[in-house]
């Protein structure tokens, strides 16, 4: 009992066991916007580090390192050119991660829908 309560404090834990009941759909848009805003927060974090890294390994205006951070984190490709080494070494990290924080953050939207989904399917029938 002791393990189920901490879970449920966990910012992204506390979904109901297949033993439970299926939860209302209060419950699950609640946990569709908390979601979003979790995976919004994460998105403006990382866009903050490449508009950061780029403005100052790039270096860049502030206006160009946000677009090329912007490209970079939505998966279109860099926009303009890094002259620099450190830059290009940054570029490259940035990249990398990058492309792991889209798939985090589409895995962090997706949670609710899926674990909704897939309870639905195992759920006990309560009515008897």
């Amino acid at each position: 009992m002791k393990t189920r309560n901490l879970q449920k404090a966990f910012l992204l834990g506390g979904y109901e066991h297949k033993s439970e009941p299926v939860a209302s759909q209060k419950v699950f848009l609640g946990r569709l916007y908390r979601n979003a805003f979790v995976a919004f927060v994460i998105l403006t974090i990382c866009l903050l580090i490449g508009v950061v890294g780029y403005r100052y390994a790039g270096p860049m205006s502030w206006l160009d390192a946000l677009h090329n951070a912007s490209m970079i984190l939505s998966g279109m490709g860099p926009v303009a050119e890094i002259k620099t080494g450190i830059g290009k070494i940054f570029s490259s990290f940035y990249a990398l991660f990058s492309g792991v924080a889209f798939i985090t953050n589409i895995g962090i939207l997706i949670a609710p829908v899926a674990h909704r989904f897939f309870h639905m399917l195992h759920a006990e029938d309560f009515e008897g």
